[in-house]
């Protein structure tokens, strides 16, 4: 049977230049002239969605695990490849974003519904649904500005998990709120995603969180996509190479502190201080390089 792709991504590269301040980026809009670094965020990445698929991303920060699900939201575009998304998409990256801050958080229901296609009839038959679900009083008819940080997360939480996503895309949005609300969060996920067949993008540092919605995981090391597969191994792999990085920054601490020693007294014990900080370095190093290996032999 021929699966129904939601999202194809198609070798894609992401490119960003970082300038030394604001005025900088401003002139480099003007003149290819203003120096800048380069960063590779995403490096030729592949891979197709099914619907109703649920997927986690896991990796270090930096890894491109952000900046991939914002090409798929289009808040952000490739450098090169291609990205093809077959559905409404509803990002829970930045749960205020597309709010007027001085619009009530009523009128704001209709704005964020109608950035996401959806016309008004349906807008307003979704709206007593997800003012219950804020849970923010009489507040939803005063101006957001009002709003305590919290409020406008809970109102934004709402409305993007309402609206009937085809693609619910979540990233580490569900620490949002109280342990009480948090826990609403959740429920509500796993509704939208048991009852009405929506895809699921997740991201958090969460490994039990993502296995309690997700079977499938993706994992990316700087930029590249070095597992695709079951989730227990794509966590499995996650957390060894925390282990590993934790093990290399400790070990890098040690021999800091033995060469300054040997330097200070030029004695055989910081001698052999540092040659066992080294050794634990050798190690740590060559298990983070079989980790990176596992992109090449899937």
């Amino acid at each position: 049977m021929k699966k129904d792709i939601i999202i194809d991504f198609n070798h894609v590269t992401k490119r960003f230049k970082l300038y030394k301040n604001d005025k900088k980026r401003l002139l480099g809009v003007f003149s290819k002239k203003v120096p800048y670094k380069e960063k590779l965020a995403v490096r030729d990445v592949t891979f197709q969605v099914a619907r109703g698929e649920t997927v986690a991303f896991f990796g270090r920060n930096g890894a491109g695990k952000s900046t991939i699900l914002k090409m798929i939201t289009g808040v952000s575009y490739p450098t090169k490849g291609t990205i093809d998304v077959r559905g409404r998409v509803s990002a829970l990256l930045e749960l205020t974003s597309g709010f007027d801050p001085e619009l009530t958080g009523r009128e704001n229901i209709f704005l964020k519904g109608q950035l996401c296609g959806l016309l008004d009839d349906e807008i307003k038959s979704l709206e007593d649904e997800i003012i219950e679900f804020a849970d923010i009083g009489e507040y939803i008819d005063q101006p957001v500005r009002t709003y305590s940080s919290g409020m406008r997360a809970r109102l934004g939480f709402a409305v993007n998990v309402n609206i009937r996503p085809e693609i619910l895309i979540v990233d580490e949005a569900l620490s949002v709120g109280d342990k009480e609300f948090r826990s609403k969060c959740l429920d509500r996920v796993n509704e939208v995603i048991e009852n009405d067949n929506v895809t699921l993008l997740f991201v958090t540092h969460s490994t039990s969180t993502a296995k309690q919605f997700c079977k499938r995981g993706i994992y990316l090391v700087n930029g590249q996509l070095k597992y695709d597969g079951d989730i227990d191994q794509a966590i499995a792999l996650y957390e060894d190479a925390g282990k590993a990085a934790k093990r290399r920054r400790r070990a890098k601490k040690e021999l800091a502190l033995a060469e300054a020693e040997f330097a200070r007294t030029g004695s055989e014990e910081a001698r052999l201080k540092m040659e066992e900080a080294q050794k634990k370095l050798d190690k740590a190093r060559a298990m983070i390089r079989e980790l990176n290996k596992v992109g090449s032999e899937q």
